[in-house]
């Protein structure tokens, strides 16, 4: 674990050069968010915080720290490992939509979307007790905190680390 915090704060550093002048893009965001230190650290061990900080849009459904502390234990350790970086990056792709996905652009009904370079889907479902997303292995998460706006996208905050499996949306 402490080579992760080692790695989150370098990433932190890495990301902090963002200016009152510009405005923030979705990795200054949750680098500058102490929820989102277990995210950036996997972000960054993954080389895609520079494709985050492009122009977009995207939406990123960005589970918090205790969303990866409930993974089983050491998962998290042996995924920001190099010889994981294959397994990391599709994980962390499954939690981002080339699209900007405001909570009041999804209908009040499930929907399938295809996350960006994702083979599944996940089944995102707005009712009117807010918005959820299930995963590709029958997990649901839930949208904690939505709408977070990015210079390049939306952050909608999760309390689950979505999971690509074997299961399409509504199967």
């Amino acid at each position: 674990m402490n080579a992760l915090k080692t790695l989150a704060a370098a990433a932190a550093l890495t990301f902090a050069g963002a200016t009152a002048a510009n405005a923030a893009n979705i990795v200054e965001i949750a680098a500058g968010d102490d929820r989102f230190e277990t995210l950036v650290a996997a972000v960054t061990a993954a080389d895609l915080a520079e494709t985050l900080s492009g122009p977009g849009p995207f939406t990123v459904f960005a589970p918090t720290d205790d969303a990866f502390a409930a993974l089983p234990e050491g998962t998290v350790e042996t995924l920001v490992k190099p010889e994981n970086k294959g397994q990391l990056t599709d994980i962390l792709l499954y939690h981002v939509d080339d699209r900007k996905l405001a909570s009041h652009d999804l209908p009040g009904r499930t929907i399938p979307v295809r996350p960006i370079l994702a083979a599944d889907k996940l089944c995102i479902t707005k009712s009117a007790g807010g918005v959820t997303i299930g995963d590709s292995t029958d997990q649901v998460a839930n949208v904690i905190i939505a709408d977070i706006q990015a210079d390049n996208g939306v952050i909608h905050v999760v309390d689950k680390v979505l999971i690509p499996g074997n299961k399409t949306c509504g199967h």
